[in-house]
């Protein structure tokens, strides 16, 4: 374990978890310290890893260099991967190099400058092949800028029957799983898409029970426009690369 000190720039003395926090987006008000004094708080790789990811990183985001980013996600029907598609699109507009990829297919993430993690919820969970990658890429996803998101929810409603915001309500335990081991910049729920045709498997059996069916209406639910706008938030943070205006986003 490595210790490290911090001095706030700041008035006040941050916590453990808003050094951590704060570590994980690079701000760049936070100097590491070779004097005792101040918070203290973990993190992996040791001082050296940190110090080359955090300068690399913060420099790249003020002197608007291209960013390399990978959008890594797990996708049993092809809804998710669509949004993971549309979310690199964005970014490549916006100037970046972008590769999507599924998390089966990264065993490691090591040489990506920001990471958009996403996959389909079942039951409140993740597919495991997403939730292995985080895992397994923890350390590299902790010191980086990094994004999750989940597609499920189906239907035009926007809040159940109890007036509760129904992405609010579908957030997959990942999301507060990864809080503190990852400290993601955002996290974010997206309708997903449902097409019985192309059910396959036991799923099929499943989907077919009448009570199964009734909360399972067939449709593409995706909100595009939602969608566009995170992945361009996500953009702003990243900066647009010197000498390129960014582009404006299809009407």
């Amino acid at each position: 374990m490595v210790l490290l000190s911090w001095e706030w720039t700041d008035a006040g003395a941050p916590s453990s978890r808003e050094v951590q926090r704060f570590a994980a987006s690079a701000i760049p008000c936070i100097r590491i310290l070779s004097a005792s004094g101040g918070t203290f708080g973990r993190l992996p790789g040791g001082i050296a890893a940190y110090r080359r990811a955090c300068a690399r990183r913060t420099d790249m985001e003020r002197e608007g260099f291209a960013m390399k980013v990978l959008v890594a996600y797990s996708s049993k029907y092809g809804a998710t991967e669509g949004i993971a598609q549309r979310i690199g699109e964005v970014l490549s507009r916006r100037g970046h190099e972008v590769e999507v990829v599924r998390c089966a297919d990264v065993d490691d993430a090591t040489g990506y400058d920001a990471c958009v993690v996403g996959s389909a919820a079942y039951m409140f969970n993740w597919r495991k092949d997403a939730t292995r990658f985080v895992k397994r890429n923890a350390e590299m996803l902790a010191t980086h800028p990094v994004w999750l998101f989940s597609s499920g929810p189906l239907g035009a409603d926007t809040v159940d029957k109890d007036g509760n915001d129904v992405l609010a309500g579908a957030e997959p335990k990942q999301f507060a799983e990864f809080e503190d081991l990852i400290h993601p910049r955002g996290r974010q729920v997206f309708f997903g898409a449902y097409d019985p045709e192309g059910i396959s498997g036991r799923d099929r059996i499943v989907v077919w029970m009448p009570a199964i069916r009734d909360l399972m209406p067939a449709g593409d639910y995706r909100d595009w426009a939602a969608i566009e706008a995170w992945a361009g938030s996500i953009a702003d943070e990243l900066g647009a690369p010197a000498g390129r205006a960014p582009e404006k986003e299809p009407t």
